[in-house]
């Protein structure tokens, strides 16, 4: 008899309904104990051992982020998270809630039982808890890596019963509660697939099947040597011109020239002076993330390589939407976002930084040197007033939040521009912040925003940074926004993420 098993537990006799049912499951647990299961007495006690303290899933999800791919990596996280509620709840409620317990090892056979004996209470299965949620939480994100997961987490469930570690019921629920846990994962941090962007307007574009008239442009400035290898891979035929961050410009403009694709891999401003580029020529665009953050490689739903080549292959676009800027005789596009005020002192900051301590640490050390300065907020004349301003922040498109992620673009259609203010106030920290906790909702003190396809600035001091797309440059007088609805071609997988 095991020595963690406490025989004279006190409580009520179990009657009725729930006597049968725990007859029932005495019984389930017997026949398991007698019943020959062939081939399993050198693996499930062995697969039970290993995933103590969650072992077996932290190794899986190492191994599946080395793959380094953007799925497989938040898949992994998602698992991680999902095991991690489930773990908190088992914990935290479910054993001490419910103190059954551990069965009596008497009808299992000596070589399936663990050496060690669990002393926690039976009910319900922390082993099946955490298998479930893993799985799960790796099947919400990428369905094939879960379906591999599965037959896995079913043995280690499984496995319980096997050793005589838990009976049916607590395997059964510990299982629900790690699926559930998974899915309560998913409602606080939707997986792609709930924030995937719409596939349309489709566009008619080339189906290059080798990647010829594909001419790329690669950033060297922006890590995209392993992408580059990649892409030359899948799209043989396709030309590579790899080049230093002040030659993109000049070898963008001569791959246009003879290009019937015009192709880039780099960062949100390298994609900016390629969609520039493309807009000029009147040609497709296919991007391919290389940089730090890709806001629009990720809002378009090119991840990596292969489904940019994938969509290559097929002759697969869609049309969206472009912002356009002017400002004196300066003019210029924008993808993702332009903003007026603290931020871009925050980006010139950090490019002073970055090539010194990195992108994040830089971006860290930037927000702080700008936020704690002494500054006056911006003044800016809307409707035929003045405003005092911390942030003035547009995007292309509307950004949505859903749980606890970041914005991110539905629809890159949409014809609207996304404007957003954070007033002026006696420090910006302050008033930004209250903006951003008050982010979800329409109004606040702190912010207000408005959808528009067209806006004009005055006012503005000569001389202020103007940020776009991660670019610094110049306000030279009145700035007006406006929205070019559709105006760019973008190869893209079209199925649903």
């Amino acid at each position: 008899m095991s020595p963690d098993v406490d025989l004279t537990v006190p409580g009520p006799v179990p009657h009725g309904l729930r006597a049968r049912l725990l007859g029932l499951d005495y019984r389930l647990f017997e026949m398991a104990a007698d019943r020959h299961w062939p081939g399993a007495e050198g693996v499930l006690p062995r697969l039970s051992r290993s995933a103590n303290h969650g072992v077996l899933w932290f190794s899986t999800a190492a191994a599946m982020a080395a793959i380094r791919t953007p799925r497989a990596r938040r898949a992994a996280v998602r698992g991680l998270a999902s095991l991690s509620l489930a773990s908190l709840t088992i914990n935290t409620l479910g054993k001490r809630s419910v103190r059954r317990p551990r069965p009596v090892l008497d009808p299992v056979p000596l070589v399936r039982q663990l050496k060690r004996q669990p002393i926690t209470t039976s009910f319900p299965s922390g082993h099946a808890a955490s298998a479930a949620a893993f799985a799960a939480g790796v099947a919400l994100e990428s369905p094939a890596w879960g379906a591999a997961l599965a037959p896995v987490a079913f043995s280690v469930a499984m496995s319980r019963i096997y050793t005589g570690a838990h009976f049916p019921s607590d395997v059964l629920a510990g299982a629900a509660l790690g699926a559930g846990a998974a899915f309560a994962v998913r409602g606080l941090v939707p997986t792609r697939a709930q924030v995937g962007p719409r596939g349309r307007p489709r566009a008619v574009v080339p189906a290059a099947a080798g990647g010829d008239g594909l001419v790329v442009v690669a950033n060297q400035g922006s890590g995209t040597a392993e992408r580059v290898r990649a892409l030359r891979d899948v799209l043989p035929w396709a030309e590579v011109v790899e080049c230093e961050p002040d030659d993109v410009g000049g070898e963008l403009a001569k791959a246009a020239a003879r290009a019937r694709i015009l192709g880039v891999c780099g960062g949100d401003g390298t994609v900016n002076a390629a969609a520039a580029t493309a807009l000029r020529h009147g040609l497709p665009l296919a991007v391919l993330p290389g940089g730090t953050l890709n806001h629009f490689a990720q809002d378009l739903g090119i991840e990596d390589t292969y489904g940019l080549a994938r969509a290559v292959r097929r002759g697969q676009a869609v049309r969206v939407d472009v912002g356009r800027f002017r400002s004196g005789d300066r003019e210029g596009v924008f993808l993702n976002t332009l903003s007026l005020g603290v931020y871009p002192e925050l980006v010139r900051e950090r490019e002073h930084w970055s090539h010194r301590i990195g992108g994040w640490p830089a971006g860290v050390l930037g927000a702080w040197r700008v936020l704690r300065a002494d500054r006056h907020p911006l003044e800016v004349e809307l409707g035929g007033a003045t405003h005092p301003l911390w942030l003035l922040f547009v995007g292309n498109c509307v950004y949505h939040r859903l749980g606890l992620t970041p914005g991110r673009r539905l629809d890159l259609a949409d014809g609207l521009l996304d404007v957003r203010l954070v007033h002026g106030g006696r420090r910006p920290a302050l008033e930004l912040l209250a903006a951003a906790l008050a982010a979800p909702l329409t109004r606040s003190p702190a912010h207000a925003s408005v959808r528009v396809d067209r806006l004009a600035l005055t006012g503005v001091t000569p001389g202020t940074l103007l940020a776009y797309d991660g670019e610094v440059t110049e306000v030279q007088g009145e700035l007006t926004l406006e929205k070019q609805p559709r105006a760019l071609t973008v190869y893209r997988p079209l199925h649903r993420f």
